[in-house]
C-alpha cells in the first residue's frame, strides 16, 4: 500500500511539474536570424498550438508565425508566434503581428549581432513539430545579460507557500479530529479483546471444573 501511495504522489508531483515547466515563460538571449510563416494542420499536436488570432473565425489548418533565432554557440531556436487571447496560458497576447515586425526588425548577421532577449512558454519537439509561443522580445547588450525569472520565483513563492498551508491544515485536521477517532475505535477493539480473552478464560475454567 506504501508503494501505491508513493506512486500516486510521484505521478501527481511530475504532472503538475510539467504543467509548470510548460506554462511558465522563460527568457533566452538570442540574435533573431529571420521570420517565417508555415501552413499547419494540427493532428496530435494540436494541443500545443493556439487557436486562431483574435477575431478570426477558428480553423483546422492555419498559418503560424515563425522567429528563426540563433545563440551564441549558433545552436537554432524556432519559436511560434500566435495571440493567445484570454484562452489558457493566461499571458492575453492579441499583438502577434506587432511582435513579428519587431522581430523582422531586429534581424542581424553573425558579424553584426544584433542580441535580444525573447520571452517564451512551451516546449520544442523536432518529433512532434512543437514550438514554443513567444510572447515578447526586448534588445540587450550582449548575450552574457543575466535575466531574473521574477515572474516565476513570484509565482512557484505563492504555490509553495499554498501547499505549506493547505498541508499544515490537513495535518492540523488529522491531528485534532482524526486521530482521537482512531485511538478511540483502537481502545474499543482492545477492550473488546481483552472482553473476548476473559470470557474465554472463564470458559475454560468453568469446563475444567474450577
Amino acid at each position: 500500500m506504501r508503494y501505491v501511495k508513493w506512486t500516486f504522489l510521484i505521478l501527481i508531483a511530475a504532472l503538475v511539474a510539467g504543467f509548470l515547466h510548460y506554462t511558465l515563460p522563460r527568457t533566452e538571449i538570442v540574435r533573431i536570424t529571420g521570420t517565417d510563416i508555415i501552413r499547419v494542420d494540427p493532428g496530435l499536436n494540436a494541443w500545443f498550438y493556439s487557436g486562431a488570432d483574435a477575431g478570426n473565425a477558428g480553423q483546422t489548418n492555419r498559418d503560424v508565425r515563425l522567429i528563426n533565432t540563433s545563440n551564441e554557440n549558433r545552436s537554432p531556436r524556432v519559436y511560434r508566434n500566435q495571440d493567445t487571447g484570454w484562452g489558457w496560458p493566461p499571458y492575453f497576447k492579441f499583438d502577434s503581428a506587432d511582435l513579428q515586425a519587431e522581430a523582422t526588425d531586429f534581424v542581424s548577421t553573425v558579424a553584426t549581432p544584433e542580441w535580444v532577449a525573447v520571452r517564451s512558454y512551451g516546449w520544442r519537439s523536432e518529433l512532434f513539430s512543437i514550438y514554443p509561443n513567444a510572447v515578447r522580445i526586448w534588445p540587450v547588450e550582449s548575450p552574457a545579460t543575466t535575466i531574473i525569472p521574477w515572474w516565476n520565483i513570484l509565482v512557484l513563492t505563492v504555490l509553495a507557500a499554498i501547499v505549506w498551508a493547505i498541508t499544515i491544515r490537513i495535518l492540523r485536521f488529522r491531528r485534532n479530529r482524526i486521530d482521537p477517532v482512531v485511538e478511540e475505535v483502537g481502545e474499543a477493539f482492545d477492550d473488546m479483546g481483552d472482553a473476548v480473552i476473559a470470557k474465554k478464560r472463564r470458559l475454560r475454567d468453568w469446563f475444567r471444573g474450577r
